[in-house]
């Protein structure tokens, strides 16, 4: 890797700042003074930045419990992301796989590994998602009945010009709704309690895949994920 490249990669320098670093004489390889950006360095190499020692990020795997009022976006709005409840270096190359709307809770995965994101996300791959949500209309009866078997036919939903993957709808409650689907259109599980006639007061996703949101982790907290866990993707 070059070394201009290996400074952006990291510090906070920008590509013109990590020259002028270089021209000061402020970075070492391997204890020499490097000023020519174009040098390669490895793994083994030791570089330093005025005394301090640089090392790569490698690719990191998290499971966030995403408290409502946070966003996923990677965009500055109005509402904090989800990588300011991260303290790590470089935290905004953490990307989520599949988005939560804002006041949405429960499991999120984020991960610099741009790849295992499309493994997550991509539809062919049929990634289950565990969603439970608290319904403002009571569900019951015949109508449980119906929802249930609309929701496991596929539905058609306004602006989509395909029905939905069959999708499986647990009732524990006539409020309490557990439903699986295995994609992620916008607002869908919201959506389609509203082609019903209903409407969803509160979200949460507890599982993507095999993998359930830990019950050690409070809101805005999160871990990073074990090999295993990466692997079953």
């Amino acid at each position: 890797m070059r070394l201009d490249k290996f400074l952006g990669e990291t510090t906070e320098l920008t590509r013109s700042l990590a020259k002028k670093a270089l021209h000061r004489e402020e970075v070492l390889v391997d204890g020499v003074p490097i000023k020519n950006p174009a040098v390669q360095v490895d793994e083994h190499s030791v570089v330093t930045w005025q005394g301090q020692r640089l090392e790569l990020v490698g690719r990191r795997y998290l499971m966030l419990y995403k408290p409502a009022g946070v966003e996923c976006t990677g965009r500055r709005g109005r509402y904090p992301l989800v990588t300011d409840l991260i303290d790590l270096p470089k935290v905004e190359r953490l990307k989520a796989a599949g988005r939560l709307d804002v006041d949405t809770t429960g499991l999120v995965l984020l991960t610099d590994d741009g790849q295992w994101i499309h493994r997550v996300t991509s539809p062919r791959k049929q990634c289950p998602k565990l969603y439970e949500a608290t319904l403002a209309e009571p569900l019951e009866g015949a109508a449980a009945q119906r929802a249930i078997e609309m929701f496991s036919q596929g539905m058609q939903l306004e602006g989509e010009e395909k029905l939905t993957r069959p999708a499986i709808l647990e009732l524990s409650t006539p409020y309490q709704a557990r439903l699986t689907i295995e994609e992620g259109k916008y607002h869908q599980v919201k959506r389609m309690f509203a082609a019903i006639g209903n409407r969803v007061k509160q979200l949460h996703r507890s599982a993507i895949g095999e993998l359930i949101l830990d019950p050690d982790l409070a809101p805005g907290e999160c871990r990073t994920l074990t090999r295993v866990e990466i692997a079953s993707f």
